[in-house]
């Protein structure tokens, strides 16, 4: 272990989990501290590899778009739209009321 940084004790797991809002038994505290440690060492591994000549880099593979372009064509029939609605009033989707009712919870 490095002596840069403290070891991860069953403290250190009980405050990560609490600002995680985890729900941690404490009988697998000091498991978890150890896998923790052991992830850490292992970073610090990595860490001294020289990678000043590498670029970085999102993905390990390259990516492609394999999106089709938008392009407009004829829209659907107004019949064919609102067929699966649960509800229509005229051309228009009916939707139930979620603003400014007496169930607003938004204020």
């Amino acid at each position: 272990m490095s002596d840069a940084r403290p070891a991860i004790t069953a403290d250190v797991v009980r405050n990560v989990a609490k600002l995680s809002r985890l729900a941690v038994d404490e009988a697998r505290l000091p498991a978890m501290a150890a896998q923790l440690e052991s992830i850490l060492e292992y970073i610090e591994q990595i860490n001294e590899v020289d990678t000043t000549r590498v670029e970085p880099m999102a993905h390990a593979v390259p990516l492609h778009n394999v999106l089709r372009d938008d392009v407009a064509g004829e829209p659907l029939p107004l019949e064919l739209t609102l067929r699966n609605a649960p509800e229509s009033d005229g051309p228009f989707f009916k939707v139930p009321k979620v603003i400014g009712g007496d169930e607003d919870s938004a204020g």
